[in-house]
């Protein structure tokens, strides 16, 4: 694969663009559950106004009266457009997608299609807290296969978790985070073509929940996980929702590689009918037109990783963290802190700053925070001093 590196757009930094008290009017989760004293710095929002393309294509949408049901595939083809120039994978085959009403409950009716109730979903712990609770809703076992060294996918501890889900003949399932979310970490090629390997010997089906696919640091190439080798059996859950700041607007979807078309087309069709029509002009906008205010927001967030970096050393010196290769997240470790296994609650109670806490990211959580770096550079500092000030 031939991939185009992340290029300078000309446009502003859209995470300089807001002031806080412009983001204190929102209305959504992050700006609403907590007191107007606390920093919110937790949940996957990010502090940025709209792209304009999107702004544009919902506007010109609402002037029509386009608010009607979703219909054919434009979503499919900008997303495979922008994978072939972004990622340099041209295996994108629209035919071979499915709207779905959004990442993690894709992922749901993936797993309906490759496993049965009471069957195992392995994860890599630490990971995303709805990796658990959706699976378990779904009346599925979570087996944890733990990160290893360098908080990367350690081989021989996913193929034991393998064989143990996959014991006495049972389905099993791998439910994949690539990039990984809490740590940050992009899975190279070479490790992905082991995981494909693994999974072909011992008869398990991966599932890729692949969402910050776009937000990689600058170097960094982001591999699909149903372009290398081995992983055409894999299904994959794909979103514009976490790069353009869209979660308001419900659409993601579903992929099968080649090998796994036959399992995508016994969807229920109902299945189709939960994304949003203006999530889908909205997220097919951003992938068409988007790609300059994307470069823009992924030199901002560069920035912001440095800095994190610069404040932790100055303020925070015993936090452990190793900059992320994507997402615009950190995975703190605060252990040596010795703040016990919560410390986003005493950030919290004490600094009046909010971080997710680590412990329901699963085994590896505790003592963890995470922090959510897209905001400007001014509330990332006041996040970090307040962090400081808990420890006095």
């Amino acid at each position: 694969m031939t991939r185009i590196p992340h290029e300078k757009s000309g446009e502003p930094n859209p995470l300089r663009a807001l002031t806080l008290d412009r983001l204190r009017r929102r209305t959504s989760m992050k700006w609403r559950t907590y007191p107007d004293d606390v920093l919110p710095l937790w949940v996957a929002e990010m502090d940025v106004p709209q792209a304009e393309p999107v702004v544009r294509a919902l506007t010109d949408a609402l002037a029509l009266g386009d608010t009607g049901y979703p219909a054919g595939t434009g979503y499919a083809e900008a997303l495979a457009a922008f994978a072939e120039k972004r990622w340099g994978w041209d295996g994108l085959a629209v035919e071979r997608t499915a709207i779905v009403p959004d990442v993690m409950l894709g992922v749901v009716e993936m797993l309906k299609l490759v496993t049965g109730p009471g069957d195992p979903v392995v994860v890599n712990s630490p990971v995303y807290p709805p990796f658990y609770q959706f699976v378990e809703h779904m009346d599925r076992q979570v087996v944890e296969a733990p990160l290893g060294d360098g908080l990367r996918i350690d081989l021989d501890t996913l193929e034991e978790s393998f064989r143990r889900a996959t014991r006495g003949g049972r389905r099993a399932a791998f439910l994949l985070c690539s990039p990984h979310n809490p740590t940050g970490t992009v899975h190279t090629a070479a490790e992905l073509t082991a995981v494909a390997a693994l999974a072909d010997r011992h008869g398990v089906r991966v599932v890729v929940d692949e969402i910050h696919a776009p937000i990689t640091a600058v170097g960094i190439d982001f591999v699909p996980y149903l372009s290398v080798t081995g992983g055409e059996n894999g299904l994959s859950l794909m979103s514009a929702s976490k790069a353009w700041n869209l979660a308001g607007l419900k659409a993601a979807l579903a992929i099968a590689g080649p090998d796994s078309a036959a399992d995508l087309a016994r969807m229920p069709e109902e299945v189709s009918h939960g994304p949003s029509h203006l999530g889908i002009i909205a997220h097919s906008a951003a992938l068409r037109d988007g790609t300059d205010w994307l470069d823009a927001l992924l030199a901002g967030l560069d920035d912001n990783r440095r800095l994190l970096a610069d404040l932790l050393a100055e303020h925070l010196p015993a936090i452990t963290h190793r900059p992320a290769e994507a997402t615009y997240l950190a995975w703190l470790d605060c252990r040596a802190l010795g703040l016990g296994d919560d410390p986003a609650e005493v950030f919290l109670r004490r600094g009046r700053v909010a971080l997710n806490s680590g412990i329901p990211f699963g085994t590896g959580g505790a003592g963890h925070v995470r922090i959510n770096l897209a905001t400007s550079p001014e509330l990332l500092t006041e996040g970090v001093r307040r962090m400081a000030a808990a420890l006095d």
